[in-house]
């Protein structure tokens, strides 16, 4: 993901150690809504559109300026939940399963094609985990603690990933979760 900067749309503020921070709201949307994601400073980033009507539940992540850059779908049919993200202008960006055993913790796979995959650990349901890629390598944080607002939480990427991919299996996960 790193060569994708223009591709994915890396926008947001610098933030300590050059990650990019975002507020987003906790149960995203509501199909038929729309939201903004907001970077630190409070300015839009990205828009969250929640298409209706639909079979399948759809979300769809788009710049600022309205172009669209991933898709969200939930799969039906499978012996575990999965979502699938589709790229702005088509092919699969990402595939998202939760894993079948839990013991302690809450324990996500993001299988990227020709990329290898995310794992997703910690406390889903309350906005607390890491998305890490190979050994270690950390891509992402989600958390409450940056933010003090009601239903709000946090997701701070690392330099060089695609801030929209990441925000898009943030807001992936949080609907598998809460559903």
């Amino acid at each position: 993901m790193r060569g994708r900067r223009a591709e994915g749309g890396l926008q947001g503020r610098e933030e300590a150690g050059g990650a990019h921070r975002y507020r987003m709201r906790e149960k995203l949307v509501s199909i038929g809504d729309d939201y903004w994601i907001e970077d630190a400073a409070g300015e839009r980033a990205f828009k969250v559109d929640g298409k209706a009507l639909r079979v399948r539940n759809t979300l769809i992540i788009q710049s600022k300026e309205g172009q669209d850059l991933y898709r969200i779908q939930e799969r039906m049919l499978r012996i575990k939940d999965t979502m699938e993200i589709e790229r702005g202008g088509g092919g699969t960006a990402a595939t998202i399963g939760k894993a079948l055993i839990t013991p302690l913790r809450d324990r996500w796979t993001v299988s990227i094609p020709g990329e290898g995959d995310w794992d997703v650990q910690g406390n889903i349901l309350d906005h607390e985990y890491r998305i890490e890629a190979g050994r270690r390598e950390r891509v992402a944080e989600v958390s409450k603690k940056w933010f003090r607002v009601r239903d709000t939480y946090g997701v701070e990427v690392e330099p060089g990933h695609d801030d929209a991919l990441v925000l898009a299996v943030t807001a992936a996960i949080d609907q598998m979760a809460h559903d």
